[in-house]
């Protein structure tokens, strides 16, 4: 009998343990554009809470199809809306949990030593600062976030036809900003907070607003989170103490998304 109730004390204790563990872990999927604002908040967090976090960038297609296809995720973080309704079709995020919380600016970039220190919006001016053999990097234009917004932008600008054979595209918003830092290319197309991430980059344009849709960042505890600490990582999020974090990198807070 003391041998049955000692095995029985030990299995509970087991099990108490593994759902703290999975209390105090979360592993965040984010869009690449994010990363250095969620590292912040989330060593401030973990400091606070003691709730560890994993975290993997990428672009948000390939981070929603990788949710798809059974990765672990706990919380999702988009760069646009498109990817996080892909996931609320096929109910693999918490409708309750979802919130637009970030939103961010479209920016055309140069190396730091670059002569222009502006470029307008036009086929000439494009022409000039990407001279004769150079490129643009920005996202693919079919699937990432950040390559979409920039389709359609130049389209509406009317350049398109312009900018799409010298096209570079990349699988996220920091490869293309890598390719503009290291001078690989003389021009870029990234967020505002991809810009102020790295000191090789200028910003010679802002896209106007109304050139492309809003750079909305929807975030959402995926179905299969395990434990609560995706839950109280968004929570932390959406409150006063990581606003900071957020728009030292060039994001805005979204009115609503925090509480």
């Amino acid at each position: 009998m003391r041998s049955l109730i000692r095995s029985g004390l030990v299995a509970a204790l087991l099990l108490a343990a593994g759902v703290a563990q999975a209390a105090d872990t979360a592993t965040v999927f984010a869009a690449a554009s994010l990363k250095n604002a969620l590292d912040d908040a989330g060593k401030a967090f973990t400091a606070q809470t003691g709730v560890e976090l994993k975290a993997s960038y990428a672009a948000s297609s390939a981070l929603a199809r990788q949710i798809e296809a059974g990765a672990p995720a706990d919380l999702f973080a988009s760069a646009d809306l498109e990817w996080m309704d892909y996931l609320a079709k096929k109910n693999l995020i918490r409708p309750n949990t979802r919130v637009s919380l970030l939103s961010n600016r479209l920016v055309l970039i140069a190396p730091r030593d670059a002569k222009e220190s502006t470029v307008a919006f036009t086929p000439e001016a494009f022409s000039a600062a990407l001279g004769p053999d150079g490129r643009l990097a920005t996202g693919e234009v079919n699937s990432v976030p950040i390559g979409k917004y920039a389709k359609v932008a130049f389209e509406k600008l009317g350049l398109w036809s312009a900018v799409q054979p010298r096209l570079a595209p990349s699988d996220n918003v920091r490869a293309a900003l890598l390719l503009v830092s290291r001078g690989e290319v003389p021009l870029g197309v990234v967020y505002e907070s991809d810009a102020r991430s790295d000191p090789g980059v200028k910003v010679v344009g802002v896209f106007p607003a109304d050139s492309h849709p809003p750079v909305v960042y929807p975030f959402a505890v995926t179905t299969d989170a395990k434990g609560e600490g995706a839950q109280r990582f968004l929570d932390y999020l959406r409150s006063a103490a990581a606003k900071p974090f957020f728009e030292a990198q060039g994001f805005s807070v979204i009115d609503g998304g925090m509480q």
